[in-house]
């Protein structure tokens, strides 16, 4: 597997590594997004000893340590064949003895996997960091896919809170850079592939892009022990905590129970502490409504990994018939199903395009929030309003549409009547574009209004909130005034 993109992740363990007397750094993420390939990249050029933890007695660790330390680090005087660490003092004291003179990079991959069988090496580390500061170039990382126990060492009340430099949270590809996994795709084609498998890197690489759609469902997803079947089950089985109420919450937001009484309905039990922990690990994502406060009560939850939307929301319920041999025959009513399936992906990756452009500026100044919208009834729903300023007034309202093309002047005029709901509780708006995309004559910010600065005159200087549609493809007849946004743009 090719590995792309991660440059800011790059940059910052270079800035690490540079930086005097370095601390140690912790990165950690998810299962399969990339945290070896990542370090092993890193490490490229540089002295460094890297060692997984795989669950064994210490004594298993300590050896499999020794020898990578032994392969790394040849022509030292001790033989660490026939004498390999006895503990983990000895074995942090030797690789710092190894670091007096020039940098060494020391990987403890896997590092959850370690402590299970050596409580103590949190404690030891911290000893060992105090006794030895500013007497080695050691640069010691700890990394890991277990992320309630990776973000727990950095907690006040663990041994090694306040001794990191660096703390590294890997994520899964955006749209943008998902796409540099898929250059033989087209736009569009992009797009589906990051709406069924998301942005793990693994996933994306499994995709045969000289295949067309029903040859790599079936290959991926409608054959016994197909890849995507058994990596749903892997997920449930490794990043959910065991328990009937975590994969019952997620099943329920993955079939459209997305608000927290028809989840509480589903699964006959108060789901607060699930949520709050399926969040935590960032399976779940909790949304309100980009014009309310934090403190609002009206919120939604979704599934924020597209695989695993996929696998529990279409995949899963065919899972049983498909390992009995019948997916051949399963997968056209499976693929006839993906259009009803990616619209909500396609609208999280519309909304990551536009906070993409706010970050460059091309929305213009002070965007302070890029989110959907929905009223208390649920209904006047906005796929992205774009909000500016301390005031957090709206400067752009977005509709994103799974078709291949769309008409523009319609999606524009059903968009304006929407946005006029929220635009008129902001106070320096007075009005929102007419369906041609054009401000209407009376549309002004209110110059008295000492909120309205830079960021209530909109895009251009001028007093407008624009429109943004999005289709894959192409949009027909787009107001001229309205931002147009297509595949092409979002995985470019």
């Amino acid at each position: 597997m090719a590995f792309v993109n991660r440059t800011d992740e790059l940059a910052a363990l270079e800035a690490w590594w540079r930086s005097t007397d370095p601390r140690p750094a912790v990165v950690w993420g998810r299962r399969r997004v990339g945290k070896t390939a990542l370090l092993q990249r890193f490490a490229q050029g540089r002295r460094s000893v890297s060692h997984t933890g795989a669950g064994r007695a210490a004594a298993g660790e300590l050896a499999q340590l020794s020898r990578q330390a032994a392969i790394a680090l040849p022509g030292r005087i001790r033989d660490l064949a026939a004498r390999p660490y006895l503990d983990w003092d000895d074995a942090l004291d030797d690789l710092a003895a190894a670091a007096e003179q020039e940098p060494l990079l020391v990987v403890l991959d896997e590092f959850p996997e370690i402590v299970a069988t050596s409580p103590e090496l949190p404690g030891v580390l911290r000893a060992f960091l105090d006794r030895t500061a500013g007497r080695t170039r050691l640069r010691l990382l700890l990394c890991g896919s277990a992320v309630r126990h990776m973000t727990a060492l950095q907690e006040q009340r663990a041994p090694l809170y306040g001794r990191f430099d660096l703390s590294l949270s890997l994520h899964p590809f955006r749209p943008h850079e998902a796409a540099l996994m898929l250059p033989g795709l087209t736009p569009s084609d992009r797009a589906l592939v990051y709406g069924l498998v998301g942005g793990v890197p693994l996933y994306l690489s499994w995709w045969d892009q000289d295949a067309d759609l029903a040859d790599n469902l079936l290959r991926l997803a409608c054959r016994p022990g197909a890849p995507l079947l058994t990596e749903g089950q892997l997920v449930l089985a490794t990043e959910v905590e065991h328990g009937e109420y975590p994969a019952a919450v997620l099943h329920a937001i993955a079939e459209g129970r997305t608000q927290y009484n028809e989840i509480k309905d589903h699964i006959r039990a108060e789901p607060a502490r699930t949520l709050d922990r399926l969040v935590e690990l960032r399976l779940v994502e909790r949304q309100m409504p980009v014009t309310e406060t934090a403190r609002s009560r009206r919120r939604a939850y979704r599934i924020a990994d597209n695989f695993l939307a996929f696998y529990l929301g279409l995949l899963s319920r065919y899972r049983a018939e498909i390992e009995r041999g019948l997916g051949k025959a399963i997968l056209p009513v499976l693929i006839e199903s993906l259009d009803d399936h990616l619209g909500k992906p396609w609208e999280e990756a519309f909304r990551e395009h536009l906070r993409r452009l706010a970050v460059t500026g091309a929305l213009g100044s002070d965007i302070v929030a890029v989110g959907p919208y929905w009223n208390a009834g649920g209904q006047n729903e906005i796929d992205a309003v774009v909000l500016a300023g301390r005031d957090r007034h709206p400067i752009l309202f977005g509709e994103a549409k799974w078709a291949r093309s769309v008409d523009g002047r319609r999606i524009a005029g059903r968009l304006s009547e929407k946005a006029r709901a929220v635009a008129a509780a902001a106070p320096s708006v007075t009005a929102v574009p007419a369906a041609s995309g054009r401000p209407p004559d009376d549309w002004t910010a209110d110059p008295a209004d000492p909120a309205a600065g830079p960021g209530s005159s909109g895009i251009d200087g001028s007093a407008t909130v624009r429109l943004a549609l999005c289709a894959r493809v192409e949009i027909r007849n787009a107001p001229p005034e309205c931002l147009t946004v297509t595949a092409a743009d979002i995985f470019d």
